[in-house]
């Protein structure tokens, strides 16, 4: 993996929040990042996460959200009085329930060259049921069996969750449901059948007892998952050297199979939440058998608007592509606020 680096291809966002408007009348765009990629036809696709909330309201909180009205999910804002001294502004605790002060959807992009992108002014997948009550985040895009997969973060009050989705056109989308249930996240489904099942990557969050780590499942049908396996964690806990992945830790596109083996990249945290990315060579009979991994991050905050936004010191990203020339461009999620892209390199 020391052969490898990640050169940006633009000093500037490719995507901004100002590129994308409102789907919600008297709502306003907080972000849009981290977008999930894919090659369809001749073009690029992206699924941007799109954080939206109301306008504010001086003096109070505003909470959007998917509440169960008559057996129907449906869209409400709850408001209530600002709480009194500082709080977090993207998560509050009001009258002992935790909230999002902000609900993400998916929304497509579309792009020729890879750069320069059009945003649809629609979501293309807005939450619409209970366990995505506090929205739809963080998607990845998979080809396989003449599908493309969608997994995505679905977040309720009940945790995060992992959601499926398929679509043949990115016109009409089928929902699957739950793959997953919380807390779990960051899952990328394998292109190619193993041993003749499903593969996918997925992150468990650990609690009091364990520390965050990917891991890998299997299925038969690409909608039951088992026989889950620890596939590796951040080593920052023991070693100073990487302090960059010590604090979290977690899968970002679907693999991409080399004559060495499944490529992944992935994403680390340290103990401030800044972000980094990094990544991994899996075996390719058997990807539970790590072959290799960064000993340094490849790409980490450090132009303006990668270090300043709605989430601060951050790159992330859940989304690549292979063009047919074989260069890899990556995606990526800056800050919270808007979208770079870099070119993977091979020394």
């Amino acid at each position: 993996m020391q052969n490898y680096q990640l050169r940006r291809l633009s000093d500037q966002p490719i995507l901004s929040t100002q590129d994308v408007k409102p789907s919600i009348d008297g709502f306003e765009v907080l972000g849009a990042f981290n977008p999930a990629a894919c090659r369809f036809g001749d073009e690029i696709i992206l699924l941007l996460r799109v954080a939206e909330a109301p306008k504010p309201q001086p003096g109070k909180i505003q909470i959007p959200l998917i509440e169960n009205r008559d057996g129907v999910p449906t869209l409400t804002v709850k408001q209530f009085d600002e709480p009194d001294g500082d709080y977090d502004p993207r998560v509050v605790t009001l009258r002992g329930r935790q909230y999002l002060t902000s609900l993400s959807h998916l929304r497509l992009a579309r792009s020729i060259d890879g750069i320069h992108f059009v945003v649809d002014t629609k979501p293309f997948l807005f939450p619409a049921r209970m366990d995505e009550s506090y929205g739809i985040e963080d998607a990845r895009i998979t080809y396989l069996d003449g599908r493309y997969w969608i997994a995505y973060t679905a977040v309720s009050e009940q945790g995060p969750a992992v959601g499926m989705a398929v679509t043949t056109d990115f016109k009409t989308v089928d929902r699957i449901g739950l793959i997953l249930p919380p807390p779990n996240k960051d899952v990328a489904l394998f292109p190619a059948k193993i041993d003749g099942k499903y593969k996918l990557l997925h992150r468990p969050m650990a609690s009091e007892i364990g520390k965050p780590s990917i891991w890998l499942a299997e299925s038969i049908d690409g909608v039951h998952w088992g026989n889950h396996k620890f596939l590796f964690g951040g080593r920052g806990h023991d070693d100073p050297a990487f302090i960059w992945e010590g604090g979290k830790i977690g899968g970002g596109p679907e693999p991409i199979l080399t004559d060495e083996g499944w490529l992944i990249c992935y994403h680390g945290a340290d103990a401030t939440n800044a972000y980094a990315l990094a990544l991994a060579l899996l075996d390719k009979e058997d990807p539970s058998k790590v072959l290799d991994r960064s000993t340094r991050p490849l790409l980490v905050p450090e132009l303006p608007w990668e270090r300043e936004g709605f989430f601060p010191n951050v790159v992330f990203t859940n989304g690549w592509v292979q063009w047919p020339d074989g260069r890899v461009w990556v995606y990526y999620g800056a800050a919270d606020s808007g979208v770079g892209v870099a070119e993977l390199q091979r020394n």
